[in-house]
């Protein structure tokens, strides 16, 4: 069976997003197994196509074409669906008159070309199912799961990094105890409400990620971006863009990691910093609470107090109701692809 996987996120500004994530840590679990399979990281037309017998397609958004128009009559197509959150929000994620053709064209190719679907929760395949109307039973869950670097560190030096803890924490200018926050901040994580909630317990906050460090270039009038508007971010330390290695140790130094969303299709920051031994607190949402029950304190992600008291009360000796690994993930994919 001549399989390829479309590795295009991998060249293009999701590479350093949760898809890139995906596809790079899903190839590279693939080639450790010593899995047959080709890598296209650039467009390819329906000749190259043609040559495989599955493609695994990576990349998902309601609101570009993302399946070809065209299948080969021996082709299979496998397409990985995350989430479908801009559907869930459509005022906060307006899809526009293009956009909202795109979204009517994508159903007509889904359910005329996909073979299988792939998603990250039993969350998204739900909305899978609603938005798209297609048969639950091509509709596959497989978990994501924390990449190793993220770990418990020892105290002082230790070798996932080239500095310590300690050299971290000057490096970033952290503050001895701070409630940490990984990622984007689109409507549906919630930071107003993670803000307030951090001012109430009297906690600093600090935020990894790029959009977080650029608030004040970005156009606050966006329907995406207006929740933004009128934040205080006295006392946040947004660090912007961090590197993995130093991310891990950030985990590690953080009082509290919070997951605040109203709604996730799944939540790879929370595995990954109950990896690194961090307490959670993340939003009662159904994904989170899928992934991360018994390992997490779950608050009311509609109430700052309720989130505040979260922070002053953490869970004790958390554990996972599963097994997360990329290992596991590449070969819930591969029996996927065996299956179709």
């Amino acid at each position: 069976m001549k399989i390829a996987i479309d590795a295009r996120p991998l060249v293009s500004g999701d590479s350093v997003r949760g898809i890139g994530v995906y596809t790079r840590e899903l190839v590279d679990a693939f080639k450790k197994s010593k899995k047959e399979f080709s890598v296209l990281d650039h467009n390819f037309d329906n000749i190259e196509i043609s040559k495989f017998d599955l493609i695994h397609f990576t990349s998902f958004n309601p609101y570009i074409i993302s399946v070809p128009f065209i299948k080969p009559k021996n082709t299979k197509f496998v397409l990985t669906i995350y989430d479908l959150i801009p559907l869930i929000y459509p005022a906060h994620y307006p899809s526009g008159i293009r956009g909202g053709i795109r979204w009517t064209l994508n159903k007509f190719l889904i359910k005329k070309n996909i073979d299988a679907i792939l998603t990250i929760s039993e969350t998204s395949k739900k909305d899978i199912c609603r938005f798209l109307g297609v048969d639950p039973d091509i509709v596959h869950v497989v978990y994501l799961a924390p990449r190793p670097v993220f770990r418990k560190l020892d105290t002082g030096k230790d070798c996932i990094t080239p500095c310590g803890k300690s050299e971290i924490k000057k490096k970033y200018n952290l503050p001895d105890r701070f409630a940490l926050y990984v990622g984007d901040v689109n409507y549906n994580k919630n930071i107003p409400g993670l803000v307030k909630a951090c001012v109430l317990a009297k906690l600093p906050l600090v935020i990894a990620g790029k959009q977080a460090k650029e608030i004040e270039n970005l156009d606050l009038n966006h329907p995406e971006l207006k929740h933004l508007k009128n934040i205080d971010w006295t006392g946040v330390i947004r660090l912007g863009f961090v590197p993995d290695i130093d991310l891990a140790a950030i985990y590690n130094l953080a009082y509290v990691f919070v997951q605040p969303s109203f709604y996730e299709g799944f939540g790879l920051g929370v595995l990954e910093a109950i990896a690194c031994g961090t307490p959670v607190v993340a939003s009662k949402t159904q994904a989170l609470v899928e992934i991360a029950e018994g390992a997490a304190t779950f608050v009311n992600p509609d109430n700052s107090e309720d989130m505040a008291i979260g922070l002053k009360n953490l869970a004790k000796s958390p554990k996972l109701p599963r097994t997360y690994s990329w290992e596991k993930t590449a070969k819930e994919t591969w029996e996927v692809y065996q299956n179709v």
